[in-house]
């Protein structure tokens, strides 16, 4: 009998500078963090009581100190075995595209930097983040939605599914 997939509900949200050339990301440089040395975007576990929405503009306000005025969900992906005990988790990734207020100086989680979206694979990151980080950041309207099973701290496998976006009706 397999067991359910129960996996830890999770947002991870990319804020984008007012022109759309630069990212905030998260370098997660806190010790006895699992994520350490890593750059990241904002995020974290939804709360019980929350929709996705919420816990993400919660999230980004509690890591930045910003608050979401426009967003967009890019896509979904499902990581089985990722967390630092083998968790599986789901994520709701979101484009932060408008937002308003001041980056708070000291992030609990680790150092705040803006970074050009388009070097943005050349920061050290999880292995995984570079199969789906170019779907966020891409024109293409579509939502994506994937799997990426993770062992032993690697991902070892990746698919990906694309939803168009619904077209305008009289077109």
């Amino acid at each position: 009998m397999t067991q359910p997939f129960t996996p830890i509900l999770a947002t991870l949200g990319y804020v984008l500078s007012p022109d759309h050339k630069r990212v905030l990301m998260l370098h997660r440089n806190r010790d006895g963090d699992f994520h350490s040395g890593k750059y990241n975007g904002l995020g974290g576990k939804l709360h019980p009581d929350e929709d996705v929405v919420r816990g993400m503009c919660r999230e980004i306000r509690e890591e930045s100190g910003l608050e979401c005025e426009s967003l967009q969900l890019r896509g979904t992906i499902s990581w089985p075995g990722f967390g630092k005990n083998n968790e599986d988790w789901f994520g709701f990734i979101f484009v932060i595209t408008q937002w308003s207020g001041e980056l708070i100086d000291l992030c609990p989680e680790g150092e705040l930097c803006w970074v050009d979206v388009d070097r943005i694979s050349e920061l050290p990151m999880w292995e995984g983040d570079r199969h789906f980080l170019p779907l966020v950041f891409s024109d293409d309207g579509r939502q994506f939605h994937g799997v990426m099973p993770y062992r032993n701290g690697r991902p070892v496998s990746w698919h990906v599914s694309h939803l168009s976006p619904p077209r305008e009706q009289g077109k």
